[in-house]
């Protein structure tokens, strides 16, 4: 069943014209349980990887994530997301890649402890066969960080900027928020800005200040590819962002937002920590950065 999210409940453009410049398409991938084949496009599913082509494994310097003391041997990389290009129109795809496949390592890395992942283009067929998926749980990896299989109902929204406002623009729209805030209990930032959940593009997710990499190669900002978090809404965001499909009639009582599959569908339990993958599309070889806070 495809989801979809409620118009917004304002013209956030009429309201606040100073943010039509800073507009961005994002793909909500809306992730439910169920069981995708390789074929799919999924979250925490089987991938499409060549039956010739050795699965990834990590051999950095890693901890265990909950005590970040423990050091851990090589582990194989996890699947989280694969997207397949004709299932997300208007998302960037490399000339002569059909096929997004991001993977990560779970354990604690580098200063920060955060997960360490890897991303991948390909053109689906050019593989003759697809080698089996190691699953997560067999290979010994920390339980909470690898995402449940889930099927994906991409839907693209558009998002503006919330944690990524300038200070002097947020402090020339401040009193014109709150008013908004005051007459219909709306507040920007968590109703109207940047959606919530996994996703394509648009901006991160961002739970701290903004921290977006540079290029190592030619040294432009990167740009986000792929937020991954926990929950699909908050029990501020959910009044904007919970699909319509997803809604009930008890739909107002916090204990069924949480209880509600929805919330997690990947059963996700990494903390609080949200992980953010950046690329470079100025450079051939799209290099990767990432982030994660909480």
């Amino acid at each position: 069943m495809p989801r979809h999210t409620p118009a917004r409940p304002v013209d956030v453009e009429s309201l606040f014209p100073e943010l039509l410049p800073f507009r961005r398409e994002s793909v909500r991938l809306h992730p439910r349980p169920g069981s995708p084949t390789f074929r799919d496009s999924s979250v925490g599913g089987p991938l499409m990887w060549p039956a010739d082509e050795p699965w990834p494994v990590c051999t950095a310097e890693h901890y265990d994530p909950d005590t970040t003391s423990r050091l851990e041997p090589a582990a194989p990389m996890a699947p989280i997301v694969q997207v397949r290009r004709v299932d997300v129109p208007g998302l960037s795809f490399p000339e002569g890649a059909d096929l997004l496949q991001v993977l990560w390592c779970p354990y604690a890395h580098g200063t920060y402890c955060y997960p360490l992942p890897l991303v991948y283009w390909r053109d689906s067929r050019a593989i003759r066969e697809a080698g089996p998926t190691p699953a997560p749980a067999a290979a010994g990896l920390p339980d909470g960080w690898y995402p449940a299989p889930c099927v994906v109902h991409p839907e693209r929204v558009t998002e503006y900027p919330r944690n990524d406002l300038s200070r002097d623009l947020e402090e020339a729209l401040e009193d014109r928020f709150e008013a908004l805030l005051a007459e219909t209990g709306l507040r920007y930032s968590s109703h109207l800005a940047d959606a919530p959940g996994i996703k394509l593009g648009g901006y991160p997710g961002w739970r701290q200040e903004p921290c977006w990499p540079d290029c190592e190669t030619c040294g432009g900002r990167m740009e986000h590819l792929l937020t991954v978090t926990e929950g699909e809404f908050d029990n501020e965001s959910w009044r904007t962002w919970l699909p319509e499909e997803d809604r009930a009639a008890e739909e107002t009582e916090t204990r069924w937002l949480w209880e509600s599959e929805a919330f997690n569908p990947t059963l996700l339990d990494t903390c609080g920590v949200n992980v953010y993958v950046f690329e470079c599309r100025t450079c051939p070889h799209r290099p990767i950065g990432h982030w994660s806070d909480r």
